[in-house]
């Protein structure tokens, strides 16, 4: 097994009393991660329980919190000795938030759980154990875990991470980052041995998002309506949302369609990037943009231009790095990202020297106090002043 990056963290709280909270979008690799941590227990008192399972959750829908430890006990859960108890989604089982806290508070026991939506357990979660869990958010894999899955040697790829362009570098490792942005992070697409099938589990993926997530964690109903959304936010990456125009273009009202965004974004389908201000602009942009959780489901999904899968990659490498911004005045004037609003970088597939110095005044119009270049493609001039897209992670 391919160790993620976040297990180190993940590993570090287990010490420690608290829920172990593993949060994502369905598919990856949170299963995997709870198996890992129980696979780190130094004693054979556990127990892995799956809530897309009829039968888990009946158990802990019970009314009576004494028939719920009879049936752990009865499971093999010895509650008289140190126990740990890992659940995996549990957003499909509502009031698993209170049975946690009275088995935490009587008998200590350490949870291991993971959930499929950041709203559910940020917030419904967050008032039954305050103070008792810590959330860790776990995505598909950055560059440099697709490269681990793909046996190369990360030692290498982190001497060029964040530096300016080197051929050798980019000639080395193009062909593994030109995979990763057509077929995406998922460690099961990811591990598939054939183009087929990796299009065959992206296709799965959306299926199982669709059918188990959005049935299970909201009162929409899957129709034909949330498929076209979502076919139309695939050709908008990049683009800033116009609440206004979808409405109109799907079909839904206004406060309905904001219900949709907000589901795809609490289950981890998309994420926005919100404008950024320095306080001296009047006439910026309000509207958010939006990009996919994964390069290889936005193809899935629909048609985009190699430039829009470039740019949601990067949005997502970054996302990793910090908080991710973008500013656009209404005169049209824009960078693509600011990163923890010190940093402006714009994207291009292919870098010119012009890109660089229209970034460097713009970053420098609104104090940042940095700005740089991500590319793609290695330029037929020469030009190297850019950091290429796979050594940013």
């Amino acid at each position: 097994m391919v160790e993620r990056r976040i297990y180190s963290a993940l590993e570090a709280h287990l010490n420690r009393k608290q829920v172990t909270v593993i949060t994502g979008m369905r598919r990856v690799g949170k299963s995997t991660a709870l198996r890992h941590l129980l696979s780190k227990i130094p004693h054979s008192n556990t127990l892995y329980l799956d809530f897309e399972r009829i039968e888990n959750r009946i158990l802990f829908n019970q009314n009576s919190y004494n028939d719920i430890e009879r049936g752990l006990v009865s499971l093999g859960l010895s509650l008289d000795r140190p126990a740990v108890v890992a659940l995996d989604e549990i957003q499909l089982v509502p009031n698993s938030p209170s049975v946690i806290k009275s088995l935490y508070d009587t008998y200590g026991i350490k949870f291991l759980v993971t959930g499929s939506s950041s709203f559910y357990l940020r917030n419904h979660f967050a008032e039954s154990l305050a103070g008792r869990k810590q959330i860790f958010e776990m995505s598909p894999l950055d560059f440099e875990e697709f490269v681990r899955f793909k046996n190369g040697d990360t030692t290498l790829l982190q001497t060029g991470r964040m530096q300016p362009f080197l051929f050798p570098f980019y000639d080395k490792w193009k062909g593994y980052y030109e995979e990763y942005l057509r077929f995406g992070g998922f460690p099961e697409v990811v591990l598939a041995d054939d183009e087929a099938a990796k299009t065959d589990y992206l296709k799965d993926v959306l299926n199982a998002y669709i059918e188990l997530d959005v049935r299970l964690l909201s009162d929409f109903s899957v129709s034909d309506t949330l498929y076209k959304l979502i076919a139309m936010l695939s050709s908008r990456v990049g683009s800033r949302i116009d609440y206004s125009k979808l409405s109109s273009l799907v079909g839904l009202n206004r406060n309905k369609l904001k219900d949709y965004l907000h589901l795809l974004e609490y289950t981890y389908f998309i994420q926005t990037t919100t404008p950024f201000t320095s306080g001296l602009d009047k006439e910026l942009s309000k509207q958010p943009k939006l990009y996919f959780a994964d390069t290889g489901l936005l193809q899935t999904i629909g048609q985009v231009s190699g430039g829009q899968v470039f740019e949601n990659a990067i949005a997502n490498q970054l996302a990793r790095l910090g908080k991710v911004q973008y500013y656009q005045r209404t005169t049209g004037t824009e960078i693509d990202f600011v990163l923890n609003r010190q940093t402006a970088i714009e994207v291009k597939e292919t870098c010119t020297p012009h890109d660089l110095m229209t970034v460097n005044e713009r970053a420098k119009s609104i104090n940042l106090t940095e700005s740089w270049l991500a590319g793609r493609f290695q330029p037929a001039s020469g030009f190297e002043q850019f950091v290429w897209g796979g050594s940013i992670f």
